[in-house]
């Protein structure tokens, strides 16, 4: 059976136009990195290995960033999935808290990308709101946002008494400037649109389906015969990872989203900011540059090929009917509904650098809510990597931490 990944309208691909096609290939080709993968971490590899002037090819199985990238929510914040206190049994508080300020330091990185490139995937930065609606979990916000103060983030806690927004908090913590969205299909294309002006070379519709390593590197053949060779090769498949390794990665589940149509009025309600609840399978929603929502959550245990229609319209009904009890006063009209597959880790963290037992094989996955940050730390530190220089920060991401 082929697993499917992704399912329904996903509304990135549909809002706006196909910015640019690529070829397939055509001949066989030499490089110094192969990368897998044609989504958002591909491309942001792609354009780190070439901005520091390293020959990179990209070969997407599919369409660019048609798979995973575009059912991201693009809800990027600086924290983890979990608070600080539930992760101090798999890793240390200074390992956590040095992962959030990694996450800033990404967030500065695509906002640095955008001034210099211009702001062609609706980028914006903004203050992230974590929170809960019950008394019994203000603990745990409150305990959060003082580790947080206390190491120099700049926080904002919100009770009952001092709650700005429409809908129920009973505690919040806001980080000011601690977050982001941007359109991960049109950031996606952005990155591979200047990666291309420094050299690098994309390949759609070109699947890899064998790999084979030599003392003198790395051989991928795909679909149609044709080969390229390289002197490494990285993984930035997301979760279709079983062509490389037998490793186990992460735990996936299935996680829906919905979008509304366009709302009148809505900055008059909404805050302008990200949002996710304290909830044990929790809920985030954003808004768009044309005034929707979209709300995401209700994750399930992984389903293989995503074919279970009673149970996608049940949870895509909660979802609706979850944002209309935030939002009594919007008119909410549901667009769109999409899933797809989503994968966390025991300590919220990805997995960059290399195998532990091929030198030649590479990985670049952002596992967990932060995925697209991890990425960009991924195309940052494994590019230095490739030229001798070994980043201390990512001893956080080893593949082989949990063995």
């Amino acid at each position: 059976m082929k697993i499917q990944y992704v399912q329904g309208e996903c509304i990135f691909r549909r809002i706006g136009p196909l910015p640019r096609q690529y070829d397939y290939l055509t001949e066989n080709i030499e490089t110094d990195v192969i990368i897998v993968g044609g989504g958002v971490t591909g491309a942001i590899l792609g354009y780190y290995f070439s901005k520091r002037k390293i020959k990179a090819v990209i070969l997407e199985k599919s369409r660019i960033a048609h798979g995973s990238t575009c059912i991201s929510t693009s809800l990027l914040q600086y924290e983890l999935d979990s608070n600080a206190m539930a992760l101090k049994s798999y890793t240390s508080i200074s390992n956590i808290l040095r992962s959030y300020e990694l996450g800033i330091k990404a967030l500065d990185e695509i906002e640095e990308f955008i001034a210099e490139n211009g702001n062609t995937c609706d980028f914006k930065r903004v203050d992230g709101l974590y929170y809960t609606a019950k008394d019994t979990e203000t603990k745990e916000i409150e305990q959060e946002y003082k580790l947080r103060k206390e190491n120099g983030f700049k926080v904002e806690f919100i009770d009952k008494e001092t709650n700005p927004f429409s809908f129920d908090v009973k505690a919040g913590l806001l980080s000011k400037g601690g977050g982001a969205q941007l359109n991960p299909y049109k950031f996606t294309h952005a990155l591979l649109e200047v990666g291309s002006s420094m050299g690098l070379n994309v390949y759609e519709n070109t699947e890899v389906l064998d790999v084979r390593y030599s003392e003198q590197g790395v051989t991928a053949e795909t679909v149609f015969g044709h080969k390229v060779k390289g002197k490494l090769i990285i993984v930035a498949t997301g979760y279709n990872t079983h062509l490389f390794t037998k490793r186990v990665f992460g735990t996936k589940t299935t996680a829906f989203n919905v979008a509304t149509k366009p709302i009148d009025n809505l900055e008059d309600i909404y805050k302008g900011v990200i949002v996710r609840d304290n909830d044990v399978t929790y809920h985030y929603f954003r808004t768009t540059s044309d005034n929707r929502i979209i709300i995401g959550g209700e994750d399930t245990k992984f389903l293989p090929d995503i074919l279970n229609e009673e149970l996608c319209t049940k949870s895509y009904d909660k979802l609706e009917q979850r944002l209309k009890n935030l939002f009594p006063k919007l008119k909410i009209t549901i667009e769109y509904r999409y899933c797809g597959a989503f994968a966390s880790t025991d300590d919220n963290l990805g997995f960059l650098g290399k195998d532990p037992k091929n030198e030649r094989l590479w990985y670049c996955l952002g596992y967990g809510a932060n995925g697209i940050l991890f990425s960009i730390l991924g195309g940052m530190m494994l590019s230095n990597l490739y030229l001798g220089e070994v980043d201390e920060d990512l001893k956080l991401f080893k593949v082989d931490r949990f063995e």
